[in-house]
């Protein structure tokens, strides 16, 4: 009996640990963006949920039917008020500025992080496990900076007092020669100087620096000013 009683307790204790694991990972992706809640506060808050789920499961075994059962007993009791506690933390990471909302991501996070734990407590691990992975692969496939979700980058380029022929073909066949796209081009003439101003609306793929940009426009022509 009482072999029994530790060798269940090394199991409970076993799924402790693989909820803190669970968490860990889902932290340390968030850590990596830097964010409010990194590595130490999921691995808490599903090590956290993975006991109380155990407590509410287990821990009045004594004062209900069975051995190790909770025959008699409500076992949700516990367990419930982890979802309800999870929101006040959840709701702290979550910021409102202007029209932007920052943290919502890391809250949902968060929130999922202790269901993980409260099914790897309640025995299920398959569950826990996948939706641990699913949460990772969210955050980061969806992310907004993942290399085939993000937005391409759009800078104006301003060029003044241009005195070349047909100058619009010329820069724009020397940026689609450096991978540049123009997307949007305006033009204003000078009638005191005779020359061109020049605004190009382009998309910046990553291998290109600023520097690179501006000696493209320095090089392409005759000008006086560039910015």
């Amino acid at each position: 009996m009482k072999d029994n009683f530790q060798i269940f307790q090394l199991m409970l204790a076993m799924r402790i640990i693989l909820a803190g694991v669970c968490g860990t990972i889902i932290g340390i992706e968030r850590s990596n963006r830097s964010k409010s809640a990194g590595v130490r506060t999921h691995c808490i808050v599903a090590v956290g949920a993975a006991l109380m789920m155990i407590i509410s499961k287990y821990g009045f075994s004594d004062t209900s039917a069975g051995e190790f059962g909770m025959r008699g007993a409500d076992g949700a009791r516990i367990a419930a008020q982890v979802v309800s506690g999870i929101g006040f933390l959840g709701a702290g990471m979550i910021f409102v500025h202007k029209n932007s909302i920052t943290g919502l991501t890391t809250a949902a996070g968060i929130w999922a992080t202790s269901g993980i734990g409260m099914a790897i407590g309640a025995g299920m691990y398959v569950l826990g496990i996948l939706t641990m992975f699913i949460v990772v692969a969210a955050q980061i496939l969806f992310h907004r900076n993942f290399r085939w979700l993000k937005t391409p980058a759009l800078k104006t380029v301003l060029i003044d007092e241009v005195d070349v022929p047909d100058y619009q073909n010329v820069i724009i066949n020397k940026f689609r020669d450096m991978g540049i796209s123009v997307v949007d081009v305006a033009a204003e003439k000078d009638i005191a100087t005779g020359t061109r101003n020049y605004s190009l609306t382009i998309e910046e793929p990553d291998t290109v620096t600023e520097d690179e940009i501006l000696n493209a426009v320095k090089y392409s022509c005759r000008i006086k000013n560039s910015l």
